[in-house]
């Protein structure tokens, strides 16, 4: 899937020289808290959010901000903070993703840069937006994987999704299914990859499904770069 498939392409946008109040009143009214800036070709210039207005005057929070920082960083937040036009107080060099974009690049995205929303773009011009929501309704809807009935496809459909995290480790353990349980053997660096063999073999579905997962897999208690001090010291 791609974030053209996701987006929501009817976007209310604001422009540079509408005034704050305006951008503040869509946002109250609409129930969102951001708002992209487009100039009059629709090109993505900014983005005003609730966080953008944390400091305004209106609320009294200019007056705790005065004397922090230097002359310059306190001019720059005066503006940001008085300034009745868009333009001054949105947040520019903003995050934004190509509408061909897979969804995990979206969601990657979202986890760097710790943002809620993130424009859609088509040659820099405006056609969308993509939010936390979106993804979280992708994830309750979602179908689980499928895979043919059978143990013997289960346990192919489980060597293959482990093959595909390209982890030595996983390559390395042994898949038993019998009647629809799973039996993970092997050795393994960390619980979290113990947890990760678990879940992959949870997530395989088909028509007889995986009945359970029973785990006999040993994790080490000594970490990969004590394990060569180890092997040394031994020969």
């Amino acid at each position: 899937m791609r974030v053209k498939d996701l987006m929501k392409s009817n976007v209310v946008t604001v422009k540079p020289d509408n005034s704050v109040k305006h951008a503040a009143q869509i946002m109250l009214t609409r129930g969102i808290g951001g708002l992209p800036v487009v100039d009059d070709h629709d090109v993505l210039v900014g983005i005003i959010t609730e966080g953008d207005l944390l400091g305004r005057s209106e609320i009294g929070a200019a007056s705790h901000q005065s004397g922090k920082g230097s002359v310059e960083e306190w001019a720059a937040a005066f503006v940001k903070n008085h300034s009745w036009k868009v333009a001054d107080v949105m947040t520019r060099g903003v995050i934004a993703v190509e509408e061909g974009a897979s969804i995990g690049r979206v969601a990657a995205l979202m986890n760097d840069y710790h943002v809620k929303r993130l424009p859609v773009t088509h040659d820099g011009r405006l056609v969308g937006i993509v939010s936390r929501v979106d993804l979280l309704h992708l994830i309750a809807t979602a179908e689980p994987d499928d895979c043919a009935p059978g143990d013997t496809a289960i346990r192919r459909s489980i060597l293959s999704r482990l093959g595909e995290m390209a982890l030595d480790d996983f390559v390395k353990l042994s898949v038993i299914v019998s009647d629809g349980v799973v039996h993970l053997w092997g050795d393994l660096d960390s619980i979290s990859e113990r947890e990760a063999a678990r879940v992959v073999s949870e997530g395989v579905h088909g028509v007889a499904g995986v009945a359970g997962v029973v785990d006999h897999t040993r994790v080490s208690l000594i970490k990969s770069d004590d394990k060569e001090r180890h092997q040394s010291a031994a020969q």
